[in-house]
């Protein structure tokens, strides 16, 4: 139980600092032609795919277009944009992938699918499916943490006046609860996105060298996935309390 809390405790500090990687990002770079294509910007797919970026709040830049300062001196604070396609012969099957600047997968769509037999038709449906599932990955300004900011001096003295934390031996309850939704488990590049029948990703998993054990971000909840007596149960602390929510999930 203890080497337990020791890893939940170094998970949660951890995933304090991964969480940014996934949602804390303001520039978009969308290529002016993907690389199952034949032509830049071939059925608009290029222009669709900046619009609906903007439509989620990001400044989107192509990648042929002059970069302002602050992403040309520094690519680390953009996200590059790809499109993957999965041949078929009856359907069109895109999924949308973000990139960091280190070619690092940070968040993939669902499989957008089109029926329709006109290319340039069924590849903008198929493409506007599969943003569906990135309506919760919106930018909002504000949202990224300015580091150079002066902390106002009302909250520097109310925080020398903080009480002591309880000791790490104190005994900590814990709180069980349920998760009746079913969720899918998607493969990344660090771990799994675990996503509901909408689709909507509800919670990203993070690899860990145990067995069965991931760090685990849920919105603004950090926390951890482990797997007990054959069941996943996602743990994090509230209010000093351990929750332990049992999680139906499919791998």
């Amino acid at each position: 139980m203890k080497r337990y809390l020791v890893i939940i405790l170094l998970a949660l500090s951890f995933s304090a600092q991964a969480q940014p990687n996934l949602n804390h990002y303001k520039y978009i770079i969308v290529p002016e032609k993907f690389s199952f294509l034949k032509q830049a910007n071939q059925y608009n797919l290029n222009n669709l795919t900046k619009a609906l970026f903007d439509d989620l709040g990001f400044t989107t830049y192509f990648d042929n277009a002059d970069l302002p300062t602050e992403i040309a001196g520094d690519r680390c604070k953009a996200l590059t944009a790809d499109i993957e396609e999965k041949n078929s012969m009856f359907v069109t099957n895109l999924t949308v992938v973000l990139k960091d600047c280190k070619g690092t997968v940070v968040l993939k769509s669902k499989e957008g699918k089109s029926r329709e037999k006109e290319y340039k038709t069924s590849f903008n449906l198929a493409l506007r499916d599969a943003f569906a599932s990135l309506t919760d990955f919106r930018y909002t300004a504000g949202s990224i943490p300015d580091a150079s900011a002066p902390t106002p001096a009302a909250q520097v003295k109310e925080a020398k006046t903080e009480p002591t934390p309880a000791p790490a031996t104190q005994p900590v309850a814990t709180e069980a609860k349920q998760t009746d939704a079913v969720l899918y488990a998607q493969t990344t590049a660090n771990g799994y996105q675990l996503v509901d029948a909408t689709p909507k990703i509800v919670m990203t998993l993070f690899k860990t060298s145990v067995e069965d054990f991931f760090m685990a971000v849920n919105g603004n909840t950090n926390g951890v996935v482990l797997k007990k007596n054959g069941n996943w149960f996602f743990e994090y602390y509230k209010n000093n309390v351990l929750v332990s929510d049992k999680l139906p999930v499919k791998f």
